[in-house]
């Protein structure tokens, strides 16, 4: 297992590397890094990350990654340093994932996660944790046999 900001790092760095010009944002990133959790534990059985993904107001967040990242508003985060590696089946879930959702903007992602049924099954608001079963439970129902 990874920690959420290790993912995230991952996430902006090939973004930042991508010839589309466009950097992800914080509400962005917070998105892809449920998408990536979700299809984790329904791929494999178990988180990808080990922090907890609360209902916001707008979507998901990962409370510790989006404070690393709180400073740089609603502007795109670049990031060039190292990143982890996966395993090579957690590699394939990940570039896979990543280039499904990638293809949205913040706001066309949090009205996908706001018509699912982890994010409306729970009360909204910092603090307000959805439990990785019901994301698993979820997501399994996501993926294609």
């Amino acid at each position: 297992m990874y920690k959420a900001l290790d993912i995230a790092y991952k996430i902006l760095k090939r973004a930042t590397n991508e010839d589309s010009g466009e950097l992800i944002s914080n509400m962005k990133l917070q998105k892809m890094l449920y998408y990536m959790q979700g299809f984790h534990l329904a791929y494999f059985g178990q988180p990808l990350f080990n922090d907890e993904i609360e209902a916001w107001m707008y979507g998901p967040v990962v409370p510790c990654v989006f404070d690393t990242f709180t400073s740089k508003g609603k502007i795109g985060i670049e990031y060039n340093g190292d990143v982890i590696s996966l395993k090579e089946e957690e590699e394939t879930l990940f570039d896979k994932v990543y280039d499904v959702y990638m293809q949205y903007s913040a706001y066309g992602l949090m009205e996908l996660t706001h018509k699912e049924r982890p994010w409306k099954s729970v009360p909204h608001g910092k603090g307000q944790i959805i439990p990785k079963e019901l994301i698993k439970s979820y997501f399994k129902t996501r993926i294609k046999k």
